[in-house]
C-alpha cells in the first residue's frame, strides 16, 4: 500500500472505533442511573461515622454532575464498544504482522480479556475496605464530605490497575512461548519478582494501605506462579522435541524449510 493509502485506512478504521465507542456511551447514557448506583454502592458500605448522611456524596461545582454523567458515559462506551476497536485496531496491524506473530497476538488477546475482567472485579469488591482504612483516620468530630469528582477517580484508578496488573504474568507467559524468556531464567529472578510485585503494589494503589496492597500483591503472586508453571511445561516440551538438525556439522548448511518460509513469509518482503 502507498502511504496515503495507509493513512486513509487508518482514518477509517479510528472514525468506526470512535462510533463504536459513542454507541456504547448512548447506552451509559440511558442506564446511567443503575450504572451509578452499582459504582456508588461500595461507599455505602463503609462505617456510617466516616460519610455523609447514608450514603451521599457531595459536589462542589455546578458541571460536576454534568462532567460526571460525561465520565461514566466515555468510560461505558470504552467497555462496550470494546470488540469494536479492538477489532479495528487488530485489522489495521494484521496485515503487517507475520503467521506466528498473529498466533502470539491471539494467545495474549484470549487472556488479557478474563484476567483484566478478574482484576477489575477484585478491584471493585475490595473497594469498601481501602476506602473504611482511609477515612478511618478521619479525626474525632470531623466529618469527610468525599465528593463525587474525587471518588469517581479513585474507583477507576482501583478498576484500571487491578485489571492492568493481572496482565503482567500473561507477558511472562507469552515471553516465554515467542523463546525470549526461559523458565530457568524466570526461576533464577523468582524472588525478584515478588519482591517487585508487591512493591509495585504498595505504589500503584491509589490508597497504598496494606489492605489494598495485599489485595493486589497476593492474587498476582499466585497468577505468577501459574505463569511460572506453564514456562516450565512448555521449556520441558520443547527440550523433548528432536533436533531435525542435529546429525548436520557445524559447517554444513542446513536444508531449507519450506513450510516454515511460507509460515513466516521471507524477511525482506517489505511488510504492508
Amino acid at each position: 500500500m502507498p502511504l496515503m493509502e495507509h493513512i486513509r485506512e487508518l482514518r477509517n478504521r479510528l472514525l468506526k472505533a470512535m462510533l463504536g465507542i459513542v454507541a456504547g456511551g448512548i447506552v451509559g447514557w440511558i442506564f446511567y442511573d443503575p450504572i451509578w448506583n452499582v459504582l456508588q454502592h461500595p461507599y455505602c458500605k463503609i462505617p456510617q461515622a466516616n460519610r455523609l448522611g447514608q450514603c451521599v456524596l457531595t459536589t462542589t461545582g455546578i458541571l460536576d454532575p454534568f462532567v460526571l454523567r460525561i465520565k461514566i458515559c466515555l468510560i461505558i462506551g470504552l467497555v462496550l464498544g470494546a470488540p469494536i476497536w479492538l477489532y479495528q485496531i487488530w485489522a489495521f496491524v494484521a496485515p503487517g504482522l507475520y503467521q506466528r506473530e498473529r498466533r502470539w497476538t491471539y494467545v495474549f488477546m484470549a487472556g488479557a480479556v478474563p484476567l483484566f475482567a478478574l482484576g477489575a472485579c477484585l478491584a471493585y469488591l475490595t473497594l469498601d475496605k481501602g476506602l473504611g482504612i482511609l477515612l478511618g483516620f478521619t479525626p474525632e468530630h470531623v466529618l469527610p464530605l468525599v465528593t463525587i469528582t474525587s471518588y469517581l477517580g479513585y474507583a477507576v484508578a482501583m478498576l484500571l490497575i487491578f485489571g492492568a496488573t493481572f496482565e503482567l504474568p500473561l507477558f511472562v507467559v507469552v515471553l516465554n512461548l515467542a523463546g525470549v524468556l526461559t523458565h530457568a531464567r524466570i526461576r533464577k529472578w523468582r524472588r525478584t519478582l515478588v519482591f517487585g510485585i508487591f512493591v509495585f503494589a504498595a505504589v500503584a494503589t491509589p490508597s497504598q494501605d496494606p489492605f489494598t496492597m495485599l489485595a493486589l500483591a497476593l492474587p498476582t503472586v499466585v497468577l505468577f506462579e501459574v505463569a511460572e508453571v506453564i514456562a516450565y511445561v512448555h521449556d520441558k516440551r520443547k527440550a523433548a522435541r528432536p533436533d531435525p538438525y542435529a546429525h548436520l556439522s557445524d559447517d554444513e548448511a542446513s536444508p531449507i524449510d519450506m513450510g516454515d518460509l511460507e509460515d513466516h513469509d521471507l524477511e525482506d518482503t517489505p511488510r504492508g
